[in-house]
């Protein structure tokens, strides 16, 4: 990816058009949510296939991210609370947890940060 910095942003064109990154979310997005959204949506990603594979019928995941921050140490993330929505037929609590917990040792970018952030994840079948 190449960044190009524009006024008080950088900008990177993708397949999927302009995305843009500033520290100041009046300019474009933060590089936190950013990182937050990919985390989130990786771990949603990888839980609705390991469900499937586990042959569980999922109609939709809606996904709440919540942050903690430290302002003493540049205000890097410390915690990143995950919690999934799940509607599907016949999910039962044990298999979903199970699913659950498989998949976050699975999702790529939850591994990267293993160890400095710490993810949390929940859920709620309805």
């Amino acid at each position: 990816m190449k960044f190009t910095m524009k006024d008080q942003a950088f900008e990177t064109e993708t397949a999927y058009g302009k995305l843009t990154v500033s520290g100041n979310e009046d300019y474009g997005f933060r590089p936190f949510q950013l990182m937050v959204s990919s985390i989130a949506v990786c771990s949603g990603g990888v839980l609705r296939k390991v469900m499937e594979k586990q042959r569980m019928t999922v109609h939709d995941i809606e996904i709440e991210a919540d942050v903690e921050r430290e302002p003493s140490e540049a205000n890097r993330l410390t915690k990143i609370s995950i919690h999934y929505t799940i509607k599907g037929d016949n999910l039962s609590e044990a298999r979903v947890e199970k699913a659950v917990h498989l998949a976050s040792k699975n999702c790529p970018m939850a591994r990267t940060v293993e160890g400095s952030v710490e993810i949390k994840e929940t859920f709620t079948l309805v």
